[in-house]
C-alpha cells in the first residue's frame, strides 16, 4: 500500500489565500505570511517515503504553473464544489488504498518528522489527528480500504468545534492517535501568537 499526503491549499496570492488574516495585518503582509507557511509545508511534505498531491482552488490554478512555491512535478487537482467536508471526501475517494494524510498550508510548525509520526500512528490506529489551537486540526489521517468511511459529514468547519465534530463521527470502537497541538495561522491574533512563540 502506498502512503499519500493530500495538501489542501490556495495559491498564496492577494484576495485568494488568508483573507481573514489580511483583515488584521493587511493584504501584502498576509501574502508574505501565506508564502512562508506554504514554503514550510511544501518542504516538509516533499519526501520519498510518501506521495504528495495538491488540491487547490479556484479551478484555473490547477493548471497554472507560474508559482515558484509549487514544484513543477507536483500533481495538482481541483478541490471542487461544496464545503470542506465534501472536498475532503472527494479527495479521499480519489486516493489510492493505504494510509492517507490531509494537511493544509497554514501551520508553520509542520515537519516531515511529524508527518512520519502520523503514518506510523496509522499502522496501529484507525485515525490520527493533529489538533490546532483553535479547535480545528492541522492534520487528519485515515487508512483507505474498500470499507473506509470518512468522518467529515455535518462538521462545523472553522469553529472551535471542528475537531470534536470530526472525532464524534468516528465509530465508537475507533482507535485514535493524537499528535502534538500546533498553531494554524488564520488571523492576526494567530500570527502574533506564532511570533511570540518564536521569541
Amino acid at each position: 500500500m502506498s502512503r499519500t499526503v493530500l495538501l489542501f491549499a490556495k495559491p498564496p496570492r492577494i484576495g485568494l489565500a488568508k483573507t481573514r488574516l489580511a483583515r488584521g495585518v493587511g493584504p501584502a503582509a498576509a501574502r508574505r505570511i501565506a508564502r512562508m507557511t506554504m514554503a514550510t509545508t511544501i518542504r516538509a511534505a516533499t519526501d520519498r517515503r510518501w506521495t504528495l498531491s495538491l488540491y487547490t482552488a479556484p479551478d484555473p490554478y490547477v493548471s497554472v504553473r507560474t508559482d515558484p512555491l509549487w514544484p513543477p512535478g507536483l500533481d495538482r487537482f481541483s478541490q471542487g464544489r461544496g464545503n470542506l467536508g465534501h472536498r475532503l471526501d472527494r479527495a479521499f475517494a480519489d486516493a489510492p488504498a493505504g494510509p492517507v494524510l490531509f494537511i493544509g498550508a497554514d501551520c508553520p510548525g509542520l515537519t516531515a518528522a511529524l508527518l512520519w509520526r502520523a503514518f506510523k500512528g496509522l499502522a496501529s490506529h484507525d485515525a490520527v489527528f493533529g489538533p490546532a489551537d483553535d479547535g480545528g486540526f492541522w492534520l487528519f489521517g485515515l487508512t483507505k480500504t474498500y470499507r473506509s468511511q470518512t468522518p467529515f459529514s455535518g462538521v462545523r468547519w472553522s469553529t472551535p468545534d471542528t475537531l470534536s465534530d470530526v472525532l464524534a463521527n468516528l465509530p465508537a470502537s475507533a482507535r485514535t492517535h493524537a499528535l502534538p497541538t500546533l498553531l494554524d495561522i488564520d488571523t492576526a491574533t494567530d500570527w502574533k501568537a506564532w511570533q511570540a512563540r518564536k521569541t
